[in-house]
């Protein structure tokens, strides 16, 4: 924590000192106009300015266990359903990665049908969120459960297509949804092409 604290404190003369630094902070002032939404795992390896190369700015994130989106219901909204809306209808976003990763412990947890009786609101979420028949995808010979994280980010395409918000959007090409697959082992990343339906490198 205090490797934290020191950045922390000394972020402000860091960039005070540094004049491009400054002006490129300065224009975040004046409010955000990022190029897409990044929907992707709490999971503290997966770092979406490491993966894109993003600076401040240019990315609106969603993190959720399990990259989850949960199913529209304007009657219940959630803070995941808030960001999204925010993100087209205000933000105008163009594009929206899903992206899930490898050796996922919320997609593991359901792969290999983990006791979560001690973390009640984690086995209810990934109960609610996650697909079934994940387990039926895990296998020793797949430790990362790939194949299982990749279901699940089709899943949560799925999910977002039923958004009104999304639903408007791709309907007259303002949107592009794309999945994504990131290998913590590697920093190989997968997108998913929907003709092959099938992840292939980028």
């Amino acid at each position: 924590m205090q490797s934290f604290i020191e950045h922390a404190r000394t972020l402000g003369r860091r960039i005070a000192q540094n004049t491009q630094q400054r002006a490129q902070f300065g224009r975040l002032a004046a409010g955000q106009s990022p190029m897409a939404l990044f929907v992707t795992c709490s999971d503290s390896r997966v770092i979406p300015s490491l993966i894109t190369g993003a600076r401040p700015g240019d990315l609106f994130e969603l993190r959720t266990a399990g990259n989850a989106v949960p199913r529209y219901d304007e009657r219940r909204p959630s803070g995941e359903s808030a960001t999204i809306e925010y993100a087209l209808d205000i933000l105008e976003v163009p594009d929206i990665i899903v992206c899930g990763h490898s050796h996922c412990g919320a997609v593991r947890a359901r792969v290999h049908g983990e006791d979560l009786t001690t973390v009640p609101a984690v086995a209810s979420w990934l109960n609610a969120q996650l697909p079934h028949g994940l387990d039926a995808l895990g296998h020793d010979g797949d430790p990362g459960v790939h194949e299982a994280v990749q279901r699940n980010v089709r899943v949560q395409l799925d999910r977002l297509r039923a958004y009104p918000c999304v639903d408007k959007r791709l309907a007259d090409g303002r949107l592009r949804l794309h999945g994504w697959f990131y290998a913590v082992d590697t920093g190989l990343v997968l997108t998913h092409h929907p003709v092959l339906d099938a992840f292939l490198p980028l």
